[in-house]
């Protein structure tokens, strides 16, 4: 086969293991009684939907990587050592389990933040990491100035990097808790997954990057995810769950390492997303003294846009336009003009915003 062949080989695989596993642990998920109820105002569903989804996205995703991991030489490679597939299955492990642990137990923050915390170590010791942020005005960021190595294993060396291990926690746990406060209608976290990693599929084929193990991954997570959104989309018959909805902005924020330091192309796949929850997390710890990961409301954007008129389908389908207009723009920009389309987009989120405050008051005002 040729290297396009194993790319929809790859896809297809997961697309159908995902909806096999999803059926599979929607059974399972009733059967435990792990379900979300519609018990809060901010619930839009009218009766008891089962979670767990996240881990049929887990098990499809894992199984076709692991296939071309161990019965193939495409997967490790290049740009992905053995170690980090390992990594990263470990670190999806512990999300599911925290997830599962949440969906069942509703945990508290504390303990709920403990299990991506503990993923992003476990990837961080595998290796994965940003070592150099490029400069949009010219040259490069390095930021493995400071190292030391833990241990030797089968080889390989098990390293601190002070300033490469510092932003590659901020930069994960800011993409998991981004796509866990976007998780708010159905489907909108995962169709933003199988955007923003088709996005990465394509810079990963371009001949000017051309990294041909980090496009398989990449759209063996976009076919899992894509398999789940048959069963996700609008009424949806399951949901991510907390594990899910982590394991995806987990993925993405970990392809955008691999893929060189794509920062700028997840920032702008994810931009909306991003400014909405930094904007929520403002909110809530300064003006409403709430704690800011924890606390649900309807103040997110995509609630805003439910309150105006738009229905359900339509909101996500504005959101997944946006997140693929600016995410495309990555396969032509460069540095800077990646840094100008951010700063559009940011622009365009502050003129939204004031757009739809206004038209949500106006509209209950007259109501």
């Amino acid at each position: 086969m040729n290297l396009y062949t194993n790319y929809f080989f790859a896809f297809l695989a997961a697309f159908i293991l995902a909806v096999i596993f999803t059926m599979v642990v929607k059974k399972i998920a009733l059967r435990l009684n792990i379900v979300d109820y519609p018990d809060l105002p901010r619930k839009i569903h009218s009766q008891a939907i089962p979670l767990l989804g996240g881990v049929a996205i887990f098990l499809a995703f894992f199984t076709v990587v692991f296939y071309f991991t161990y019965q193939t030489n495409l997967l490790v490679g290049q740009n992905i050592a053995l170690k980090y597939i390992w990594a990263i299955f470990i670190g999806g492990i512990l999300l599911m389990v925290g997830g599962v642990l949440d969906d069942k137990f509703n945990l508290k923050a504390l303990k709920q933040i403990i299990w991506p915390i503990l993923a992003i170590i476990v990837v961080i010791v595998g290796g994965i990491g940003i070592t150099k942020v490029t400069n949009p005005f010219g040259g490069v960021f390095h930021l493995n100035q400071y190292q030391w190595i833990l241990f030797w294993l089968a080889g390989l060396p098990y390293k601190v990097t002070l300033l490469a291990d510092i932003f590659t926690l901020f930069w994960l746990i800011g993409m998991i808790y981004t796509a866990k406060l976007l998780d708010g209608l159905d489907g909108l976290t995962t169709g933003i997954g199988v955007i923003g990693a088709i996005i990465i599929f394509l810079l990963s084929t371009a001949t000017k990057w051309w990294q041909p193990d980090t496009a398989l991954l990449a759209i063996i997570l976009a076919g899992a995810c894509l398999g789940f959104l048959l069963f996700n989309w609008h009424p949806a018959k399951i949901f991510l769950g907390e594990g899910g909805a982590l394991f995806i902005g987990f993925m993405l924020g970990i392809l955008a390492i691999i893929a060189g330091g794509k920062i700028a192309t997840a920032l702008l796949i994810m931009g909306i997303p991003i400014l909405d929850v930094v904007w929520v997390i403002l909110r809530r710890l300064f003006w409403e003294k709430k704690d800011p990961f924890r606390t649900a409301d309807r103040k997110h954007l995509h609630f805003r846009l439910l309150d105006i008129g738009l229905s359900h389908r339509q909101t996500v389908l504005v959101l997944y336009f946006i997140s693929l207009l600016f995410g495309s723009l990555t396969l032509f920009l460069q540095s800077k003009g990646k840094l100008l389309a951010l700063g559009i987009l940011a622009m365009i989120m502050v003129i939204l915003g004031a757009i739809l405050v206004l038209l949500y008051k106006r509209k209950f005002s007259q109501g």
